[in-house]
């Protein structure tokens, strides 16, 4: 389902279009793998996850480890993703900053209706949701 209208237009900036929130969440709605980045102390920490947008927020599933932590303690995470069009030298780029929790089983049921089941091997079913409070995204002007 297409995001309202956003009251805010896209504007072009430099050979980039800067895009709107609306515009933001229907490509981040239209991937399936995307990118976790978390902080650990100084450092960034960047993850590719397969995901799935429910009622808003970025589910994915993971095991023991850094994303499950993050959750766990309600930190603050980005998710990237992007498409890049290499014959016509144009793409986009969506960022949206939120905080990681568990998601609820009734989240991850969802999520598992929608398609979304961990790719890697292991112990996964621990769903996470990132509920996006910022979002930036830019399209490369062919």
């Amino acid at each position: 389902m297409p995001s309202p209208p956003d009251p805010r237009p896209s504007l072009v900036y430099q050979g980039l279009e800067i895009l709107s929130d609306g515009e933001c969440r229907d490509l981040l709605a239209s991937r399936r793998v995307g990118r976790v980045v978390l902080s650990t102390g100084a450092v960034p920490q960047v993850f590719p996850v397969n995901f799935v947008m429910v009622g808003g927020d970025v589910v994915f599933f993971t095991g023991e480890g850094a994303k499950l932590t993050a959750a766990l303690t309600g930190a603050t995470v980005t998710f990237q993703v992007d498409h890049v069009d290499l014959d016509r030298r144009e793409g986009w780029s969506v960022l949206a900053v939120g905080t990681a929790s568990l998601a609820s089983d009734e989240l991850a049921d969802r999520a598992h209706a929608l398609g979304c089941w961990p790719w890697a091997a292991g112990d996964r079913h621990r769903a996470v949701r990132v509920r996006p409070e910022f979002l930036s995204g830019r399209r490369i002007l062919a």
